[in-house]
């Protein structure tokens, strides 16, 4: 059974492709910082810098995903699946100006994934 810390649902994936044909090349990333403080950021992979700080959390709908490693901290027991709702959110994300966010929906991790993680 393969596992993963973070999943992407049905519609979330389909505004994603909207986006992807729209804005090219693009990652996900969640810092915690500010704006939409833990809401997940889809940025252009060009406009973006990542560092030793950031943490690859695995690839959604074709894109990576990465999380800040003091972000992860919070996180790290948990399996996280990203969708999307109507509304604005106050970060720079691509899809804000769209009238719809990615949101984070989070859940333990059950003991064979914490297992398969720590290993």
């Amino acid at each position: 059974m393969p596992y993963t810390r973070v999943d992407i649902t049905e519609n979330a994936e389909k505004k994603l492709k909207e986006l992807k044909l729209k804005h090219g090349n693009v990652i996900f990333h969640l810092s915690g910082g500010c704006c939409d403080g833990s809401s997940p950021m889809l940025l252009p992979k060009e406009d973006f810098y990542l560092d030793e700080s950031d943490i690859y959390m695995g690839e959604i709908g074709g894109v990576k995903f990465y999380m800040n490693e003091a972000q992860f901290e919070y996180w790290k027991h948990t399996h996280l699946t990203i969708d999307i709702t109507e509304g604005r959110g106050s970060s720079f994300s691509l899809e804000i100006p769209e009238g719809y966010r990615f949101v984070v929906k989070s859940r333990l991790l059950t003991k064979e994934e914490e297992h398969h993680f720590n290993k």
